[in-house]
């Protein structure tokens, strides 16, 4: 499993950092442009250009995360399914949106791989709550993402965003575990 996020977190993550850093450097997206000339979401882009570098340096565990083309406010996330938990061995892949406002308002998530979890929807949505009320501009992406990752062994069934499999999750724990791991086979690997 170890090689498989090495590969990951790898190829694909240099690849995503050096296009960025080449952004970064002297050759801005028109997005990036337009957000200079007006000064709207210069911070955030700042911000998020630091994120960017720090994750290529220091990437989180079984994490790994980067823009989508040239648009440094949309990325795409990818997350192992941790060991020892009914999603390990999958591959999740999330979106990620960066408000203009960012890092005072927190980022947009949301799961593109289908996920059999109570705090995460049928529309990826992810019920966590340092997405919501408990934001803070000291958190980061990486800490985001760990946060998700930790939250797929240890879920939240007081707090679901989906109460019919809370409610299997406290009923019949190995029913709620069997059905996790079956669409993890089914749609992460």
């Amino acid at each position: 499993m170890s090689n498989v996020s090495i590969s990951l977190q790898g190829r694909r993550q240099r690849s995503i950092l050096a296009t960025s850093l080449q952004l970064v450097r002297g050759k801005p997206s028109a997005r990036d442009w337009g957000l200079r000339e007006f000064g709207v979401g210069a911070m955030a882009l700042r911000r998020i250009q630091k994120e960017l570098t720090d994750l290529g340096n220091d990437p989180p565990a079984n994490c790994s995360a980067g823009p989508v083309g040239d648009d440094l406010f949309n990325w795409q996330a990818t997350i192992m399914g941790p060991p020892d938990c009914p999603y390990q061995g999958g591959v999740f892949f999330l979106n990620i949106n960066f408000p203009s406002d960012y890092p005072f308002k927190p980022p947009k998530l949301q799961f593109t791989t289908k996920i059999y979890h109570c705090n995460v929807n049928s529309n990826g949505a992810i019920c966590l709550d340092i997405l919501k009320d408990q934001w803070s501009p000291a958190l980061t992406i990486s800490k985001v993402l760990l946060s998700i990752s930790s939250l797929l062994c240890d879920c939240n069934p007081a707090d679901p965003l989906v109460p019919e499999i809370a409610q299997v999750f406290l009923k019949d724990r190995t029913k709620h575990d069997a059905t996790a791991r079956e669409w993890t086979q089914k749609y992460a690997v």
